[in-house]
């Protein structure tokens, strides 16, 4: 039996771009979709303030019933399941993951310094999920079938490090761009610094590294269109320009712990990147 895709509802506007997203992800997959609500997030959002049983299950009926009417008009040939948990945001979500192909979050707008604002239930879940987590953010548009709207070719990013990799990532990247049928764009970076620019050897070892590292992949997906970009610099800072007519950037995380820190680069990814940003574990 195939695992849903696995979508955390509160009713914020971050939470309607996920559950659209997640919805024409689970309609591509033919996956089943899991809708999963926790109960104590009136408590974690109002902090102090006192919510009883009945406010928060009525609360989750409403936001569950209204998520479930919005996925039938956009995918009515969708199966759907909801499910209300009374625990804290990260506990449902970290339990949901477990269960699911893949889990879909919202993050909330841009903050003061012009970052997306990817708040402490979404960190944690990124940095304790065992699964895929996808960040969606608010307003993002698809057209149904998991396209962006007015852009349905865009590629798929993916971050690299050729010192370090991850099969995790490479199956996770090649397997999403085959799926949705758009090319995917390779990432490697390395550091330099201003007083030693790297010459043409080391540009072309690293971009032979680069491509013995993919030539697996993209044996086992012949139809998949790579580009592989093999540059120096900070690795984020070329991902978040990649992702700026992207439809999914793919970082990754080592390992899965509750309070475990994501690395540098995921975190600037997840607060910077203008397009759905998937966060993969890996050992």
């Amino acid at each position: 039996m195939s695992r849903p895709i696995t979508v955390g509802v509160d009713g914020s506007e971050g939470s309607v771009a996920a559950v659209d997203w997640a919805a024409d992800e689970a309609t591509l997959r033919g996956d089943g979709l899991r809708l999963v609500y926790a109960t104590l997030w009136a408590e974690h959002q109002l902090g102090a303030m006192k919510v009883s049983h009945a406010d928060r299950a009525g609360e989750a009926e409403g936001v569950l019933a209204a998520t479930e009417r919005r996925v039938g008009s956009r995918q009515p040939d969708l199966a759907i399941t909801a499910d209300e948990v009374e625990d804290a945001p990260v506990n449902v979500l970290l339990s949901a993951a477990s269960q699911a192909e893949l889990l879909v979050v919202g993050s909330h707008g841009l903050g003061s310094v012009r970052g997306f604002v990817v708040g402490s239930v979404g960190q944690e879940v990124v940095a304790g999920a065992d699964r895929p987590v996808v960040l969606v953010r608010p307003g993002y548009e698809q057209d149904g079938s998991g396209a962006s709207e007015g852009s349905s070719h865009r590629k798929v990013v993916l971050g690299l490090d050729v010192n370090d990799v991850k099969d995790e990532l490479l199956h996770f990247a090649f397997d999403f761009a085959g799926r949705h049928r758009v090319p995917l764009e390779i990432v490697h970076t390395w550091h330099h610094s201003f007083v030693h620019h790297p010459d043409a050897a080391t540009k072309d070892e690293r971009a032979s590294a680069l491509s013995t590292a993919v030539r697996p992949f993209r044996d086992r997906y012949p139809a998949t269109e790579v580009a592989e970009v093999s540059a120096p610099g900070r690795a984020a800072e070329h991902l978040i320009d990649a992702a700026s007519d992207a439809r999914l950037v793919i970082v990754g995380r080592r390992g899965a712990a509750r309070g475990a820190h994501i690395g540098s680069v995921t975190h600037a990814v997840i607060h910077h990147a203008p397009c759905p940003v998937a966060v993969v574990p890996h050992t």
